[in-house]
């Protein structure tokens, strides 16, 4: 017993002394927006990162020195090369990695039901390739119980018959698996990505261990939880936050538009209160790429356990509603429709760019606030647009 307890302290001890020597071999599965920024911050502290997807143009673009991500510069990927970076579309050069991160779309079917395709692709590709003491991190948003349930079981399928760390065996028969949310908020340059602290929930203590200790190389804050569920569902619980509340001030928005009230003013007004009180702003539907999908993760997963999710699922159809409604109002009067949302785009492109992008998505919204009781047209003189 003793000498199984001292073979999994020095794996664990192992690849921390790696990672704290900026010596570990970094992996990055998934060079979309969430993926290429990981990769960055690695080589930033001096690490070795491989990057690995299946689009090819992608690879061929990044190894040219070159960047499909507006706000990635092509020089943030030529200094990342310069400290070791390379791309690749070849998976079985995951067995070179001390510690992999997957970031890959999770997006619904056709029923609004989670497709978990790409977790599984990128499982059963990497599977053949994992060794003793790796370091696997799923980021991609998912529902409580992927990680556990779907992900582990296909890399445990892995032709050394190696298993995941469980309880206290970490011993030399074992990889090391955690969930850790991604929090990208694509455009937002007001927060340095290393201050925003990263949520780390691993298969056993050993890999909540050592994710936070990859993690803390990059991010000023890491925070650990008891399992990966728990990791899981907190990535939820933030975005569904912003999905209900956004859906709130949607109906309140009707209601004023009924009411002859401005929104804008009310939302304010309201936000002067110091406590209790956090602005969010109507606006034609949600948009982006997590918001309108995980609120239906969690609903989905909620079904296997005879709940259902109303509160959640009425924020949806009411958020749903919204583009059909703008439509009809811009039916209404499209003349005056264009006029007022060539007025808003041009305060739009005034602004700085990253308020720019965020409240684009809110002409529509004023605009035909504006369509549908004059009252609205000059209200928002100040030019303070809000974001949603």
């Amino acid at each position: 017993m003793d000498s199984v307890q001292t073979a999994a302290s020095a794996q664990v001890e192992w690849l921390s002394n790696k990672l704290e020597n900026r010596t570990a071999r970094i992996g990055v599965i998934g060079l979309g927006y969430v993926g290429l920024p990981l990769v960055l911050l690695f080589s930033e502290q001096k690490f070795r990162v491989t990057g690995f997807d299946i689009d090819k143009s992608k690879v061929d673009t990044l190894t040219q020195g070159g960047s499909y991500i507006v706000r990635i510069p092509g020089t943030e990927i030529q200094a990342a090369q310069r400290a070791g970076f390379t791309a690749t579309t070849d998976y079985s050069r995951i067995a070179e990695m001390d510690a992999v991160l997957i970031a890959v779309p999770t997006p619904l079917n056709d029923h609004h039901e989670p497709d978990l395709s790409y977790i599984v692709a990128t499982g059963e590709a990497i599977a053949p390739h994992v060794r003793a003491g790796q370091l696997i991190i799923l980021e991609s948003t998912t529902y409580p119980g992927t990680t556990e349930e779907l992900l582990v079981p296909i890399l445990e399928k892995n032709p050394r018959g190696l298993k995941a760390a469980r309880a206290e065996n970490n011993g030399e028969g074992t990889f090391f698996v955690a969930f850790s949310p991604e929090r990208e908020d694509p455009g937002n340059d007001t927060v340095a990505r290393a201050d925003i602290p990263k949520v780390v929930g691993g298969f056993n203590a050993a890999a909540t261990e050592l994710g936070c200790k990859l993690y803390g190389t990059i991010f000023r804050r890491t925070v650990a939880v008891s399992a990966p569920a728990v990791a899981e569902m907190t990535k939820l619980l933030e975005n569904i936050y912003r999905c209900v509340n956004i859906a709130l001030v949607n109906e309140l928005k009707l209601l004023c538009l009924r009411m002859g009230i401005n929104i804008w003013e009310v939302i304010q007004a309201a936000s002067t209160k110091p406590f209790g009180f956090q602005p969010f702003y109507p606006g034609p539907g949600i948009g982006g790429h997590c918001i309108p999908l995980d609120p239906f993760y969690l609903s989905w997963k909620a079904k296997e356990y005879d709940f259902h999710t109303r509160f959640i699922e009425l924020a949806g159809e009411v958020n749903l509603s919204m583009p059909y409604h703008l439509q009809s109002t811009a039916i209404e009067d499209p003349t005056r429709s264009r006029k007022l949302l060539k007025r808003r785009e041009d305060e739009n492109h005034a602004m700085p760019k990253y308020r720019r992008n965020r409240t684009e998505q809110n002409s529509w919204c004023q605009c035909l606030a504006s369509v549908r009781n004059p009252r609205y047209e000059g209200a928002e003189s100040c030019g303070k647009l809000p974001d949603t």
